[in-house]
This record gives C-alpha cells, structure tokens and sequence, in this order.
C-alpha cells in the first residue's frame, strides 16, 4: 500500500476508467507500447499491462514509488511486459530517441514543465505514426493551442489532454 506520506496524486478510478473507455474506441490496445512519465505508484501502467499492452516503460524519480511498483511487478508477473526507469522525467525526454505508441504524462498539477512535455515529444520524435500523447493535468493547463491537439476530456478535477502526432 502506498503511504499516504507520499506526494503522489493517483488518478481517480472514475477518470481512469473514462480515459481507458476512450482509448478502447480510439486505438487497439494490445500489443501496444506505452511511455507512462511521472508514474507515481504504477497506476496508469498496471492498466494498460493488464489490458494487452505490450511493453510499458515507467518513468519515475521517487525511490518508495520505483520500490513498490517494481515489487507489484513481480506480484503479477509483468517482468516481461514493464520496465522501470529511474530519472527525472525532463533529463529522461532530453535524451530519449525510442517510439511509442502512446505517451501518457501525469505531472505533479503545480509542475511548471507542462510545456516541456510536448516539446520533447515533438523534438525526440517520441511517438509512432497515429501516435498519441495524452496529459492529465488540472484547470490551469491549457493545450487547445498547441498544433497537435486532439481533445479534452475532464473527470471531476483531472483533465486529459489528448495530442495526436
């Protein structure tokens, strides 16, 4: 069980099923591989594990959170499918160069890198053709400017920022 002494913000399981919901009409989940920057405790890369993603790539900073998604890891057997990365986010897509099918990016909601994220996805050429990059983020982001987007969809206090590469 996470602490509740950890600065971590899972998303909710309302926004969480909306968004899957979503992305089950959008794009063919399996096989897929997925980037999940700012993974926090794992949530959002259990899910796309469990529903048929064929590599997840975590990338998160926290020492307590890599130590209990790694051990959730190998709770459900997913060595084969999720792989951490222990970096700050930032320094992590400064460098990158591999190509996913989607980007999921979940920073702290007082993060001044929102811009940052599509910049390097962009820059690195981080997604596949028909790519997708999706920030969750609250009411004071905005990326309906940005040449990429897609969509918005909001849950309760979380937006999803849907950019289409």
């Amino acid at each position: 069980m996470p602490s509740a002494k950890w600065k971590t913000r899972p998303t909710t399981d309302y926004a969480k099923e909306s968004l899957f919901n979503i992305l089950f009409n959008q794009i063919e989940l399996n096989e897929i591989e997925v980037l999940d920057l700012f993974s926090g405790t794992g949530n959002i890369a259990f899910e796309f594990a469990s529903r048929g993603a064929q590599k997840v790539i975590c990338v998160e900073k926290f020492g307590p959170c890599i130590n209990f998604i790694q051990k959730h890891i190998v709770k459900f057997d997913l060595e084969e499918v999720l792989e951490i990365r222990k970096k700050d986010v930032f320094k992590f897509l400064d460098t990158h160069q591999q190509q996913y099918d989607v980007i999921f990016a979940d920073p702290p909601y007082d993060s001044k890198g929102y811009p940052l994220i599509p910049h390097f996805v962009e820059k690195n050429n981080l997604l596949k053709p028909e790519g997708l990059l999706i920030i969750e983020h609250d009411s004071r982001q905005n990326f309906e400017n940005y040449p990429n987007f897609a969509d918005l969809r909001q849950y309760g206090q979380s937006f999803f920022s849907f950019l289409e590469y």
